[in-house]
């Protein structure tokens, strides 16, 4: 069976903060397989589905951001993966790339993000595939970077315009999970690792547009 788990903190007032990406992320999953999370397991809220033909348990951590990795790593030893494997997906929120973007890695440093630290730390490894969504600010139309302002920006409700940009990329994080089950890691870091606009370029091209 698969694991796939959404960072987030508890509680209502966090609901729709950039902080809860990867809560977002799990429950359009959900929605779409036509399951709640209401299973308490490892320290978690989880679901069992089927997505892309695979048997996937579906899990949110009851425990807040910081201690993601005690809910992640019981789960991994309930479940008996090994780790790296992408029989493990952890979606989160991710400061230094735009709102509108997603990014799928096989590995990496948890970048100041205490979700991450806490997994890494937790298996024993920074090698553990994530797909990270951007709730980063958008750069100007001169190419300068607006810089979010970190914790207070993480915890503050989304505004009604970005949750409309959200929504889309809740549904690209989906596709990305769907093609990494389908057609692996590579394949989908190929399809996802880009701008939406590179994307449309990209296939305006190949239709020789």
């Amino acid at each position: 069976m698969k694991l796939i788990v959404g960072l987030g903190n508890p509680g209502i007032e966090y609901q729709f903060t950039p902080h809860n990406a990867g809560f977002l992320a799990v429950d359009r999953i959900a929605d779409d397989c036509g399951v709640v999370l209401t299973n308490r397991r490892g320290r978690a809220l989880t679901a069992k589905a089927r997505l892309a033909g695979e048997d996937v348990l579906l899990a949110k951590p009851e425990t807040f951001m910081n201690l993601s990795g005690l809910s992640v790593a019981a789960l991994v030893r309930e479940l008996d993966i090994a780790i790296p494997s992408t029989d493990l997906i952890v979606l989160y929120d991710e400061l230094a790339i735009p709102l509108g973007t997603i990014r799928i890695r096989e590995r990496g440093s948890a970048g100041g993000h205490n979700g991450v630290k806490s997994i890494s730390g937790a298996l024993g490894t920074e090698e553990w595939l994530r797909i990270r969504i951007g709730v980063g600010k958008p750069a100007l139309e001169d190419g300068r970077e607006i810089k979010a302002g970190g914790k207070d920006y993480l915890l503050s409700p989304f505004r009604k315009q970005e949750l409309v940009v959200l929504d889309e990329v809740l549904d690209r994080a989906r596709s990305a999970v769907e093609v990494v089950l389908t057609k692996g890691v590579g394949a989908a870091m190929n399809e996802f690792n880009r701008r939406p606009d590179e994307s449309e370029k990209a296939s305006e091209g190949s239709n020789g547009k």
